[in-house]
């Protein structure tokens, strides 16, 4: 038995969340440009959660940009799909199985175009997303006349006309559009380059100032892991469970967070889908999450991941099923990130739930994140994320953040990079790591005098935007970490450390 409209009385609910027969003729009132798993892992999940609790009452019309595929896959299961949400909550093991309905229809835009502009004409359509990854928004030369136009600003545009025509300009027909592509103030990027095609178009000043005006462009954060399909002995565990197969299955962790910028309480109104769950926010400013996100997840990471491949670690879940590791990474964020991310538009409460929060992302165990995909330009993200953490903690300690300093430490050691070639690698308790990083050559050349590698790494402002000689104590704060566990090794390093911590 396929998942399909058809077969949904026939499945148990006890075993998974259904979804009502009601919800299967709500209106379209979402046009989203994008089938990846991230789109249906977490915007279409809080569109589904709210379809069930009565709140939104409306579909999804997806439109899916290439012809590989077409929309085959979804239309065989009448769009619907389940979502497994596996991980750790509060520190509790969930795993919950909920079939979602929030999509209506998936058309190709390659062959379907003329059927999503007559969609511009349905009034309940309000809401635009996207997710068409970081080189969906970029500038185009795209004509809108086309069939479809090629770039995702062009379908938009074409799209966004189609329906200023189709209700004369009214105020009440513009649209809230919600990109959640993964670059800095992606919205304003996307209007930009909106306005920008629509003077090349050369579709009137009238239609300019509806597009800037009548539609409200909102900047978003998301954040949540969605790995995709599930591996195949797991699927089919879960499909003989649940007494369907369904090739559309797809996996999230539970942590969710969807930011929407907007003051509009017209677009509160629009989406009210928010108030389904507590992981959607829209707010004046999204810049404390991109803040609480960036120092406690992805700095955490970063400054984390040379030590745990020292202390012969592969996945973030084996490093933290290490007692020793786990509690190190808990004290770094507690005890140095934290305090340093406070601010005054960040409680302490905020932060050290945050904090807590990527404990249990950090802890899942049915999540295979490898940490030598995190050293992918180590240098670089070290100065973006964890710099700016050294210098407020010593404006507010006056002393090394010495669990940072570790963190430095074994970046250095796992950066003594061997050159072949063009390439670099890192060899490691005998296994060698790819080493991709702009600086590589400048910290091959500095490990060619080991007695001055130090020095030399902390002092270059290149690597840093900062001489890190200069902050006192730092220098022999690391040197300390460099000796140590180059003599005892990084796992028992982090074993003394928490034994002294713990005594």
């Amino acid at each position: 038995m396929i998942l399909n409209k058809e077969n949904l009385k026939n499945i148990n609910g006890n075993k998974v969340t259904k979804p009502a027969v009601e919800i299967l003729a709500l209106p379209e009132k979402v046009i989203q440009f994008g089938t990846g798993v991230l789109l249906r892992g977490l915007p279409d999940y809080f569109i589904d959660k709210a379809n069930q609790r009565g709140i939104f009452n409306g579909r999804i019309l997806v439109v899916k940009s290439t012809s590989k595929g077409g929309a085959d896959e979804f239309s065989k299961q009448d769009n619907l799909y389940t979502l497994c949400v596996k991980g750790i909550e509060n520190g509790l093991t969930i795993e919950e199985n909920s079939i979602n309905a929030s999509i209506s229809r998936v058309l190709s835009a390659p062959h379907d175009w003329a059927e999503i502009l007559k969609a511009a004409h349905q009034p309940e359509m309000q809401v635009v997303i996207s997710n068409t990854t970081e080189v969906g928004i970029v500038k185009s030369e795209d004509k809108i006349t086309d069939h479809p136009p090629q770039s995702y600003p062009g379908k938009l545009l074409a799209f966004l006309h189609e329906r200023y025509q189709a209700f004369k300009g009214s105020v009440e027909s513009g649209m809230v559009i919600v990109p959640t592509e993964l670059i800095s103030d992606n919205a304003d990027k996307l209007k930009e380059i909106l306005l920008d095609l629509a003077i090349q178009n050369k579709l009137g000043r009238d239609f300019e100032n509806w597009l800037t005006t009548a539609n409200h462009f909102c900047k978003t954060l998301v954040d949540r892991i969605v790995p995709g399909k599930l591996p195949a002995e797991e699927q089919k565990v879960i499909e003989n469970e649940l007494g369907y197969e369904d090739e559309l299955m797809i996996m999230a962790e539970p942590f969710r967070l969807w930011a929407i910028e907007s003051s509009s309480e017209r677009v509160k109104e629009i989406l009210s889908f928010e108030k389904a769950d507590k992981g959607i926010f829209i707010v004046p400013s999204i810049d404390k999450f991109k803040e609480l996100k960036l120092r406690l997840l992805n700095g955490t990471h970063t400054i984390s991941c040379g030590l745990a491949i020292l202390a012969g670690f592969n996945t973030v879940k084996e490093a933290m099923a290490n007692k020793d590791f786990s509690a190190h990474v808990l004290q770094l964020m507690r005890d140095e990130i934290t305090p340093a991310v406070v601010n005054e538009s960040i409680s302490h409460n905020e932060a050290t739930a945050f904090a807590d929060s990527v404990i249990d992302r950090f802890s899942n165990p049915f999540l295979e994140h490898q940490w030598q995909a995190i050293t992918l330009n180590y240098t670089s993200k070290l100065q973006m994320r964890n710099m700016p953490l050294i210098e407020r903690y010593y404006a507010l300690k006056n002393e090394a953040p010495r669990l940072t300093a570790l963190g430095i430490a074994a970046y250095i050691l796992f950066m003594n990079v061997n050159k072949d070639g063009n390439t670099y690698t890192a060899s490691v308790n005998g296994k060698l790591y790819p080493v991709q990083d702009e600086f590589a050559e400048v910290l091959c050349q500095y490990w060619k005098n080991p007695e001055t590698v130090v020095d030399n790494i902390l002092g270059d402002a290149r690597l840093w935007d900062k001489n890190l000689n200069h902050y006192p104590g730092f220098n022999a704060a690391v040197k300390s970490y460099v000796e140590l566990i180059q003599r005892k090794g990084a796992k028992e390093t982090l074993s003394n450390l928490h034994s002294e911590r713990t005594i």
